[in-house]
């Protein structure tokens, strides 16, 4: 499971969020009827995992984002992530920053 889930599905503090790790797992185009109306009441919700699925979805947009603009895009996400207050994140924020270099070069590659 991701780590930025790990943290509310075992919550008894957040019962809406029982039976629905795949559907925060799956792409939308992938789930049924039921599971994306479930997904569209919860993903704007003032939750933990609401706001880490908006951080997922907004980086899977950087993939397809021109080079030129990538380092821009990839600066800002971290910002939003840096402000979204999820504690779990910050290990991977530390890594990014230090290594944005790096990976901006990999993504290049492709």
């Amino acid at each position: 499971m991701k780590p930025w889930m790990r943290f509310e599905f075992k919550s008894r503090s957040s019962p809406e969020l029982k039976h629905t790790k795949y559907i925060w797992l799956k792409n939308e185009v992938n789930l049924k009827a039921e599971q994306k109306e479930t997904l569209l009441r919860l993903k704007d919700s003032n939750l933990q995992t609401g706001r880490a699925y908006r951080l997922k979805l907004s980086f899977q947009d950087f993939w397809s984002t021109p080079h030129i603009l990538a380092d821009v895009y990839l600066r800002e996400w971290i910002g939003w992530a840096n402000r979204s207050q999820l504690n779990r994140l910050e290990t991977l924020l530390q890594n990014l920053v230090q290594r944005s270099s790096v990976f901006l070069e990999g993504c290049t590659k492709f």
